[in-house]
């Protein structure tokens, strides 16, 4: 891969002004390709931090939980920089509970805006992308994409749907030059998570750096983080040459997680 080799290239990455989304955004960025931003966090910290690799940037506040404001921000999109090339679908949202006490409203806004925004956004780039016979859709579905955790019903149905969403849109576009696939992290530290290790520390009464430890030996036998950084040195390798052909995997980051 060559330095730059996205440049000329629109990525949209949606959830992208903190954590997972614009860790990945920043990678785009650092490989040629401009970067559309959408998210509620730091709007002008993560556009001044993808500007300063050399791209420009857009931003678009839809909400993801609705169609018409997806549709907006694609068209507002193309309406700068044409079709977009390269779609990563990483807006997501958490609620933990059990089952029989999940509330309906978070069961709903968890499919809306872990599932059903990732087709509303592949059905709205994907004729783009057949004019130019290229295209790349990304779908960041985690570890819950392969297998279950207690209390997060909603979480895993929709990553596990968004799997299938990849699989699904890899068929349909197998004999272009079109590819989708999922990838699907373990344990990543961002903000989000930081906060959960800290109050882990806090409750259990032990430093940071135990609960870390306790954190990631629940699960992941790595005993170490993924970072946003690796999780966009992947996706820029599958926007590469040598991602021409890998079509409808799920391809995990997990330190081992579903190793076990």
């Amino acid at each position: 891969m060559t330095h730059g080799f996205l440049s000329g290239k629109t990525a949209l990455v949606t959830g992208s002004t903190s954590g997972i989304g614009l860790g990945i955004a920043k990678t785009l960025a650092q490989a040629g390709a401009r970067i559309v931003i959408n998210g509620f966090g730091e709007v002008d910290q993560a556009r001044s931090q993808i500007e300063a690799l050399g791209v420009a940037s857009l931003y678009h506040a839809a909400d993801m939980r609705r169609p018409a404001e997806i549709e907006d921000m694609v068209k507002m999109a193309a309406s700068q920089w044409g079709p977009i090339d390269i779609l990563v679908n990483n807006a997501g949202i958490q609620h933990v509970a059990p089952v029989d006490q999940f509330p309906v409203d978070k069961w709903d806004d968890v499919i809306a805006i872990n599932l059903s925004s990732a087709f509303h956004t592949t059905r709205l780039v994907l004729p783009g992308m057949r004019q130019h016979n290229w295209g790349r859709i990304l779908n960041i579905a985690s570890v819950h994409g392969l297998v279950a955790s207690a209390d997060k019903s909603a979480y895993v149905a929709a990553k596990h749907g968004l799997v299938g969403l990849t699989k699904v849109t890899a068929l349909e576009t197998a004999t272009t030059g079109i590819t989708c696939n999922a990838i699907c992290p373990g344990w990543v530290l961002t903000p989000l998570v930081q906060k959960q290790v800290d109050a882990k520390a806090q409750s259990a009464g032990v430093t940071v750096e135990q609960a870390t430890r306790m954190l990631l030996s629940e699960k992941e036998p790595s005993m170490q983080f993924t970072t946003p950084e690796e999780l966009g040195q992947l996706a820029v390798f599958m926007c590469s040459e040598a991602g021409n052909n890998i079509r409808g995997v799920a391809w995990n980051m997990d330190g081992g997680w579903t190793a076990q």
